[in-house]
């Protein structure tokens, strides 16, 4: 699925971006190794239902310049008080050359090693991959139905990689096991009986003296 975003070309700045952003607009920019900082807006609705489906790993297309532009999201600057998207960053790729970009890892499934007391620890989260722009992956599926025992692991090498995609992680790094919950030791505390009865007895002693 090609996933597409009408731009147009930016010329407001500093202030001014500010009512840009209240009639429902997000100032962007794209750039790349071969291509120069070109400012932009576009809608921000839009944005949002674009980045939903691609995340930072899948390719967008860039409609509404001299020509479609081929780009991923490179960053975004999110606003400190109201928490929304305030600019994005697109890197423009040059088309048939590879590039690498972190993948979400995405859980699915129950662990049954969990039914025995134990608890699931994510070791991953994301991976590195290198793949022309139309093999990357929007995510890489993780499959924790194997983990029946607090033996059993799931590691990078493990993981059910595309064709067409080279991870960069070490094979042999943890993606997901399930520990054992071990018991806190509880500590005996022993009375001394004797010691409670002669301090009681001091104590009876002292106040029959200031009577």
């Amino acid at each position: 699925m090609t996933i597409k975003l009408n731009v147009v070309k930016r010329t407001e700045t500093g202030k001014k971006l500010d009512k840009l952003r209240a009639n429902g607009k997000l100032p962007a920019v794209v750039y790349g190794a071969k291509e120069e900082s070109t400012p932009l807006s576009l809608d921000r609705r839009e944005f949002e239902k674009a980045y939903e489906a691609a995340g930072e790993s899948s390719i967008i297309v860039l409609t509404g310049l001299d020509e479609d532009k081929e780009v991923l999201v490179h960053d975004m600057a999110f606003n400190a008080v109201k928490g929304g998207v305030q600019h994005v960053d697109f890197y423009a790729v040059e088309k048939g050359k590879e590039v690498t970009v972190p993948v979400e890892l995405t859980f699915v499934g129950e662990a049954p090693a969990i039914k025995l007391g134990g608890s699931l620890t994510k070791a991953l989260h994301e991976i590195e991959v290198t793949a022309k722009p139309a093999n990357l992956p929007h995510e890489i599926i993780v499959d924790i139905n194997v983990l029946n025992t607090f033996e059993d692991h799931i590691r990078v090498k493990d993981l059910n990689i595309p064709s067409g995609v080279k991870v960069e992680n070490d094979p042999e790094d943890m993606v997901a096991v399930v520990t054992e919950a071990k018991e806190e030791p509880v500590e005996e505390v022993t009375v001394d009986m004797a010691a409670i009865e002669v301090e009681q007895k001091g104590k009876k002693e002292d106040e029959e003296e200031a009577a």
